[in-house]
């Protein structure tokens, strides 16, 4: 088992980071865990290259800038980071009479006096193609996210989908990819009508290909892809394309996995959370997209205003006689600061 910590942070996007700071601005021993095998949840999984504009100090900024701004800032204090660890259970052990939270996941154990999670969404996975043998081509010229749009550069690529992360990539691969083909089962979209607008006119431009009333049917080749099979689900007319890379983005599947069984109050499910974001359970905090309370608003700045919330009442919790309010940053002594 891992070393006792004061708080283990589940979630490493950017509410999880930044409560990783603050953890470490009130010297909290703490830990993050991540489901995703990469920092920065949502952003890195599912936009990295889009830009976000309601982010206080940025007029506008890359979801992978962020992220690598927040990383820096909250993993300062050189903070344990485990990736690619799923969470599947919750012990609670008696510590001289406080509880001591033990959280298990599919490779270790984690004790520590407080949670707090920070989930996003929940632990989420891209659905998959409908292929039998789909999975076999992963890493082999199918990519069920974007990592480094480089991977795509001069590729033949077809992108299957109709969201929004069907159209960003269609948009945001001009100039790398060599080809792109973007096929949808039906001629309605579930993307901002901007960026469908913005599509259909590089089609009509000829800078890119885009079918509707089009599905994947086949994908063959010996060590990559080279070629694919589409199907007209009107005319059930089949074609055979030369092909590098598919590209499927058929959104996500997402779910509070083990969480749910904590014994938490969950609404819609999310976790409903008190205004000191404090669950039902004493110890376990919950920030960001993950939860709800009268008035929420789903906002990168809202988690972060509300990790600060959670991290400070943690710290309360755990050591009543400390001071809730952290004053001034730029008055710390540990950023090498004087008081005023």
């Amino acid at each position: 088992m891992q070393d006792l910590k004061d708080i283990t942070i589940i979630g490493a996007g950017p509410t999880g980071l930044f409560a990783a700071f603050y953890a470490g601005m009130r010297g909290a021993s703490h830990r993050l865990i991540d489901n995703l095998d990469q920092l920065g949840g949502q952003l890195t999984a599912l936009y990295p290259e889009k830009y976000i504009f309601d982010v206080a100090g940025f007029p506008k900024i890359l979801s992978k800038d962020l992220v690598k701004g927040m990383a820096e800032q909250g993993l300062q204090w050189k903070a344990p980071v485990h990736l690619g660890e799923k969470v599947v259970g919750l012990r609670e052990e008696p510590d001289g009479g406080a509880p001591r939270f033990v959280v298990v996941t599919d490779k270790d154990e984690y004790p520590s006096r407080a949670l707090l999670i920070a989930g996003g969404i929940g632990a989420f996975t891209p659905r998959k193609l409908p292929l039998k043998d789909a999975d076999q081509w992963l890493g082999r010229g199918l990519y069920d996210r974007v990592l480094d749009p480089q991977v795509f550069k001069m590729k033949r690529t077809l992108i299957v989908g109709g969201g929004d992360s069907a159209f960003d990539w269609a948009v945001n691969l001009q100039g790398v990819a060599g080809s792109i083909l973007m096929i949808h089962r039906r001629d309605g979209f579930r993307a901002h009508q901007a960026t469908v607008d913005q599509v259909q006119r590089l089609s009509d431009e000829g800078k890119m290909e885009l079918r509707t009333f089009w599905e994947l049917r086949a994908i063959e080749g010996s060590e990559r892809i080279e070629r694919v099979t589409i199907v007209n689900s009107k005319t059930k007319e089949e074609e055979t394309l030369e092909m590098d890379c598919v590209l499927p983005q058929l959104g996500f599947v997402s779910n509070l996995g083990a969480i749910a069984e904590w014994g938490l109050e969950i609404e819609k499910g999310d976790i409903r959370v008190s205004q000191t974001m404090e669950t039902n359970r004493p110890g376990i905090y919950a920030a960001g997209d993950i939860t709800t309370y009268p008035g929420k608003l789903k906002l990168i700045a809202t988690g972060v205003a509300e990790a600060c919330i959670a991290v400070n009442h943690a710290v309360h919790f755990l050591n009543p006689g400390s001071k809730f309010e952290p004053g001034h940053s730029s008055n710390m002594a540990l950023f090498g600061q004087s008081p005023d």
